[in-house]
């Protein structure tokens, strides 16, 4: 997955409460398409008007956001349904790095194993950064200082996992960051043989 190390650019202020899973992209576009298509559905019942054209009227459609990396956002942002196709359609409309108050927890493990930085602040901040944002005015999340610099010199720094930070940092979901350690797990299987030869023995079916 690519790696998160610093990102600057536009944050979308979307600072709705409770948006779910199904509002970021609905269950049948993920039957239908593959991952890397998914960008022109994310929040296509915000986005787009009955007729199928975009409503000038919808934040994300502002064209000072255009190709923003970074969403701000509401309470429980990723809430309802556990699909991980969420995550791939924000990742599909260039959407790096979320900032809100809180999660739905099954989309903020999601994020880590896609290659997007879930970032917790209180509303209060959130809503400092939106007034910042709010002509399109950049921010640049560094994930190395677990900071957020906004271009009038204010820093914001934020809390994260060690591990999954490493993993951003590294590109590697949980998988990858387990096989960096694949020789030291190899030299445990060949003592444990020994060992305990017994538990090694093929199943019989």
């Amino acid at each position: 997955m690519q790696a998160f190390t610093t990102v600057t650019g536009c944050a979308i202020p979307f600072l709705r409460a409770n948006v779910d899973t199904d509002l970021i992209v609905r269950i049948e576009r993920l039957t239908s398409l593959p991952k890397d298509q998914l960008g022109p559905y994310a929040f296509e019942s915000l986005r787009y008007r009955p007729d199928g054209n975009p409503d000038p009227d919808c934040i994300l459609n502002a064209a000072r956001f255009r190709d923003a990396p970074f969403l701000l956002a509401g309470d429980n942002f990723g809430c309802g349904s556990s699909r991980e196709g969420a995550v791939w359609a924000l990742m599909c409309l260039g959407i790096r790095a979320v900032i809100a108050p809180s999660y739905g927890d099954i989309f903020f493990a999601n994020c880590f194993q896609n290659g997007v930085l879930p970032v917790r602040l209180p509303l209060t901040q959130i809503e400092a950064l939106a007034a910042h944002c709010a002509d399109g005015a950049p921010l640049t999340v560094d994930l190395q200082a677990c900071e957020i610099r906004a271009g009038d010199g204010a820093v914001q720094p934020f809390a994260i996992d060690a591990t999954r930070r490493e993993g951003l940092l590294s590109g590697l979901d949980a998988i990858g960051l387990t096989l960096r350690d694949d020789a030291a797990i190899r030299a445990w299987q060949a003592r444990d043989r020994v060992q305990r030869p017994w538990a090694w023995q093929p199943v019989c079916t």
